[in-house]
């Protein structure tokens, strides 16, 4: 089983930017579909970014043009860039790790979260 752990959260203003950072180890990073997923205080868990194992990238519809997904296969990490952020984006953010895809996966694990605070 592997381990993720989240850095980079905080809390900032509307309309400015934070970059989370998930560092993975004890697997092969690369061969997994990485994610980044958020939950708000009384609301369901709902993805926000994935990159899958061929480097093919996707986002919800709330953050597209605002979010960047990357990750450093040398490095094992995987960051989220979050611009121009609004207080919706305010939540718990967790990075994710599914195999062989996100889209049908047959196992995953989970980070532990990190908070994101987007005051208006």
């Amino acid at each position: 089983q592997g381990q993720l752990v989240e850095s980079g959260g905080g809390s900032v203003q509307a309309g400015g930017s934070l970059r989370l950072s998930c560092a993975a180890s004890g697997y092969t990073f690369s061969s997994y579909c990485m994610s980044w997923f958020r939950q708000a205080p009384g609301k369901e868990r709902e993805g926000v970014a994935a990159i899958d194992s061929d480097g093919s990238a996707s986002y919800a519809d709330s953050v597209k043009g605002r979010f960047t997904i990357s990750q450093d296969n040398a490095k094992s990490t995987l960051d989220l860039q979050m611009n121009s952020l609004k207080p919706e984006d305010t939540a718990m953010y967790y990075c994710a790790a599914f195999y062989p895809s996100c889209a049908a996966y047959e196992y995953d694990f989970w980070g532990q979260g990190t908070q994101v605070t987007v005051s208006s």
